[in-house]
């Protein structure tokens, strides 16, 4: 019994390998199928050819067994009225009630197969044949009826009709002896006699035809084996002609893509494939001229950018120094002045804060930016920013939360200032499209990466805009009032700082359901991670917002948000606000 059990799964094994190798191999091919146009024009082309070569060889073969065949039957009809005057004059005296009937009648086939011989002609054409003679209208059974000849091999269906006086022909299969069967032509006619007709058979073998017609099979399968090959290669070798020049334009597009902008197709002759040659290196030529020129205009738009920002610096300085002066002496001033003064200093840090940003637009265009990247918590560098915020948010009735979860590490190698300009320009705006609404903000991690969800429930974004959220100075509505003080960069900063240290970020919004950021950085800059820790609105379902309203005077303490795996971190005056399908 351990035997067969170790046999079974022996054969289990070696199955299940088979199996493998089998998919294994079909996956290559396939893929060789998807990649290659010159496999799949030769073998398209090779599959008409050989449905056509089939056709046309079973046409030939049916035409010639059709045209063998009927010769055949004429041929052997005409030896019937040939041999049938003979056979009435031999049964002229035979009696078909005597009792040598028999003997009688093998005389007479025997006389006629004397005098056929001599017919040389009607042989040559119809071949030789077995005579049968038998009486069918003798009273008994078929089997006691007196006969001449191999009876046995004649059909009972083609007996019938020449019992009624018809002649008629057969394609018949005559067994001998040790197995073998010959393929005959049988030909039956009524003979007649002094008192009754009888009946005769020419049975003739069909072996000179099945001969022919099997080295007729034989020659159109090697015609058709030759004629496929003969197909593919010339399919083969006109396809590559063709395929050659489009796969050498691939491989030269993929290193112009590369940047290496100086190579060039090859131009032999004056056909199609060398004009498409000539109008690859054309657009090759025009795409490097473009792009010289496009580098030299970034090149001088972002020196025109670094330069002003630069120049506009020390003249700032001095407004600064004299905004300030006049900000702190406001007091002394009539209630107008005094409040330009103030709308003064305002706008001058917001000037301030646009020459950062240009100059950090500036500084990563040109990719000389750098990373000073050091161990960082990520909790620590949210709840930072978040209470940065705080004021502001509670200037506009918008509640903050921050949910890390509960003894998970969330450390980091990263930039700190970068990392916490990120966390400021999505928070920042959040509060700005909340209308009022609460703000969380999720933090999650694995083993790859970590990240960081800023989910809102204001107007939100409508559809196409989350791919413009990030567009320098791009604003979903211009109208909107901002509280915070953008600048039009902070996102578009906020991504190329995300891509700096390897990760990236992402937006998601719906109209009347606010709108959620997520930043996803790996536990090192450059790592690769498979997925972010944490899924967008977009890939499940949340909880309406109206529990984040109710609030409540003192925060909430750990494990009491409704979610055991999460922990309030920082004052939040809201009640429990969960997230469905976690």
């Amino acid at each position: 019994m351990r035997v067969w059990t170790r046999r079974g799964r022996l054969v289990q094994r070696l199955a299940s390998r088979v199996r493998e190798e089998v998919r294994s191999r079909w996956r290559r091919f396939e893929a060789l199928w998807r990649r290659s146009m010159q496999l799949r024009v030769v073998v398209s082309t090779l599959a008409l050819s050989m449905a056509v070569v089939f056709a046309l060889g079973m046409m030939l073969q049916w035409q010639i067994t059709s045209q063998l065949l009927s010769t055949k039957e004429t041929a052997a009809i005409s030896q019937v009225e040939v041999s049938l005057p003979i056979l009435e004059r031999e049964l002229t005296a035979v009696d078909p009630n005597a009792d040598n009937v028999t003997e009688q009648l093998q005389a007479a086939l025997n006389r006629l197969t004397t005098t056929s011989s001599g017919q040389s002609t009607t042989e040559t054409v119809a071949g030789a044949f077995e005579p049968v003679l038998v009486d069918g209208r003798a009273p008994g059974e078929r089997s006691q009826q007196p006969a001449a000849g191999p009876i046995d091999d004649v059909p009972s269906d083609l007996r019938q009709f020449v019992e009624r006086g018809q002649l008629a022909t057969k394609i018949t299969t005559a067994h001998r002896e040790k197995g073998t069967s010959v393929t005959m032509l049988a030909v039956g006619t009524p003979v007649s006699t002094a008192t009754r007709q009888l009946q005769v058979y020419l049975l003739f073998p069909l072996t000179a035809e099945q001969n022919t017609l099997e080295v007729l099979q034989q020659t159109l399968l090697l015609g058709g084996l030759v004629l496929l090959v003969m197909v593919g290669a010339i399919t083969n070798l006109v396809t590559r002609q063709v395929v050659r020049p489009v796969r050498q334009a691939a491989q030269i597009a993929e290193q112009l893509a590369e940047g290496d902008l100086d190579k060039r197709m090859r131009v032999i002759g004056e056909d199609d494939v060398a004009r498409l040659a000539e109008s690859f290196n054309e657009m090759a030529d025009s795409l490097k001229q473009q792009i010289t020129q496009l580098e030299e205009f970034g090149q001088l738009q972002r020196r025109f950018t670094s330069d002003v920002s630069h120049e506009l610096r020390t003249p700032l300085t001095t407004v600064r120094m004299a905004a300030d002066v006049l900000h702190a002496s406001r007091e002394q001033f009539p209630p107008g002045l005094s409040r330009s003064t103030e709308l003064l200093v305002d706008e001058l840090d917001r000037f301030e804060l646009l020459l950062g940003d240009l100059l950090e637009i500036s500084r990563l265009d040109a990719g000389v930016a750098d990373l000073a990247a050091e161990q960082l918590d990520l909790a620590e560098i949210v709840d930072r920013s978040v209470e940065a915020l705080r004021p502001i948010a509670d200037t506009s009735g918008v509640v903050l939360r921050v949910i890390a979860p509960s003894g998970g590490e969330l450390t980091i190698v990263a930039d700190a200032r970068r990392l916490e300009r990120i966390m400021r320009n999505l928070v920042a705006n959040a509060i700005d499209h909340a209308e009022g609404g609460p703000v969380e903000i999720r933090l999650g991690g694995n083993d790859q990466a970590v990240a960081v969800t800023v989910r809102d429930y204001g107007v939100g974004l409508r559809s196409g805009e989350a791919e413009l959220v990030f567009t320098r100075f791009w604003r979903a509505d211009p109208s909107r009032n901002r509280r915070t003080g953008g600048t039009g960069l902070g996102l578009s900063i906020s991504l190329e700082d995300a891509r700096l240290h390897g990760g990236g970020l992402d937006a998601w919004g719906e109209p009347g359901e606010g709108s959620c950021f997520r930043l996803t950085l790996p536990r090192r800059p450059g790592e690769a991670f498979d997925a972010s820790p944490l899924s967008m609105p977009g890939t499940r379902r949340i909880a309406a917002p109206e529990a984040l309203l109710a609030a409540s005077v003192d925060p909430p303490k750990d494990g009491e948000a409704g979610d055991p795996d999460f922990r309030d971190r920082g004052p939040a005056r809201l009640s429990e606000h969960t997230w469905e399908g976690e």
